[in-house]
C-alpha cells in the first residue's frame, strides 16, 4: 500500500494511492487519522483496515493525487534517528574511517519539510549539501529486538534528503548542529508499506539529482549496516515507538567530495529518488535574514 499525507481546506488528512487519485480516508471515515503516527499506534491492523477501506472508496471519496498538495507523512516524529558513514564509498570520500558500530545522530522536526517545500539555503553558510537516503518508519514498539523481530516492526519506507550544512557539521566532533538547519531535511511525500518492497527495502536503485543532474547512484543492499541490524542496535538503547524514523545514510557522490566543492545554490531543484517508492523534490531558496521571524 502506498499512502500520502496532504493538505486540504480542514487542515491535514491521509489518503491511500489508488491508481492516479487518493481515496482520502477521512472522506471515508470522518474520525479517521490524519497523521501516520496516529494511524500507526493501531497497530498493523490499522493498515490493513485503511487498504480495506481505500479499495472500496467511491468516486465522491476519490481526489486526484496531480491535485492534492504533499504534506510531512508525519508532523512530529516522536524520534527522528539517522545513520551516518553507511556505504563504503561515501566513508571513503568523506575522510573518515568505517565503523564497527552505527553512527548515529538525531534530526529535529523544525529541520524538516515536504515534498515540493522549500529547502532553504542558510545566511549563515554557502556549505549547504544533499543525501540521498532510505527512510525506515516504525509500526510497532521495539525494545531489546533481534535483527528479524525488529524488521518485523516496519511499517514501511519513505525517502528523506538529509540536508547538511558542512561546515557547521565539521565545527566539533558532533554533527547535531550542520545536520539541524531549519528546513534542510526532505521527507516523503509517500510512504510504502514493507510489504510491497523487499525485505529490510535491500536492493533498490537509490539515486540524487541536481537540476538534473545525476550526482549519487547506488543499491540499498550496499549499506555497511542494515535495516534490521540497525534497528536491534538502536533497540539496545532506547524504545522506538509507531511513527518514529530512522534514516539509513547516503551512498557517495555528495556535494563536498566534488572538485570544486557543488554546494547547492539558490533555485537549484534537487530530487531523490528510491526504486519501488518514489521521488521527494524539493527547490532550494536563499534564507530570507530577518531579526526576528514569527514560526508558524
Amino acid at each position: 500500500m502506498r499512502m500520502m499525507r496532504f493538505r486540504s481546506a480542514d487542515g491535514f488528512r491521509l489518503g491511500v494511492v489508488v491508481g492516479d487519485a487518493l481515496a482520502d480516508l477521512s472522506a471515508i471515515r470522518p474520525d479517521a487519522p490524519r497523521d501516520l503516527a496516529d494511524l500507526l499506534q493501531g497497530g498493523p491492523s490499522a493498515l490493513a483496515q485503511v487498504e480495506d477501506q481505500a479499495a472500496h472508496a467511491t468516486a465522491a471519496q476519490m481526489i486526484a493525487l496531480s491535485s492534492a498538495t504533499p504534506a510531512l507523512p508525519t508532523r512530529r516524529p516522536g524520534k527522528f534517528i539517522c545513520l551516518g558513514l553507511n556505504y563504503a564509498d561515501h566513508v571513503n570520500e568523506s575522510a573518515y574511517s568505517t565503523q564497527s558500530h552505527p553512527t548515529l545522530f538525531m534530526r529535529a522536526t523544525t529541520s524538516l519539510m515536504a515534498h515540493e517545500e522549500a529547502f532553504e539555503r542558510p545566511v549563515a553558510s554557502v556549505q549547504l549539501d544533499y543525501e540521498a537516503e532510505l527512510a525506515v518508519i516504525i509500526g510497532q514498539a521495539m525494545r531489546h529486538v533481534t535483527s528479524d523481530q525488529a524488521l518485523a516492526g516496519v511499517a514501511g519506507y519513505a525517502c528523506f534528503n538529509d540536508g547538511s550544512v558542512r561546515d557547521y557539521q565539521r565545527h566539533t566532533v558532533q554533527w547535531t548542529m550542520g545536520k539541524n538547519f531549519d528546513r534542510t531535511g526532505g521527507f516523503g511525500p509517500l510512504f510504502v508499506t514493507a510489504d510491497e518492497l523487499p525485505r529490510g527495502a535491500s536492493g533498490l536503485r537509490i539515486a540524487s539529482r541536481v537540476n538534473g543532474e545525476v550526482r549519487q547512484s547506488d543499491n540499498t543492499a550496499n549499506m555497511i549496516f542494515k535495516v534490521g541490524e540497525t534497528l536491534s542496535y538502536i533497540s539496545e538503547g532506547m524504545t522506538l515507538q509507531p511513527g518514529d524514523v530512522v534514516a539509513m545514510g547516503t551512498p557517495s557522490g555528495v556535494a563536498h567530495a566534488h572538485k570544486p566543492p557543488k554546494w547547492l545554490k539558490h533555485g537549484d531543484v534537487v530530487e531523490v529518488e528510491i526504486e519501488g517508492i518514489g521521488v521527494l523534490r524539493n527547490q532550494v531558496v536563499d534564507e530570507r535574514k530577518s531579526l526576528v521571524r514569527a514560526v508558524a
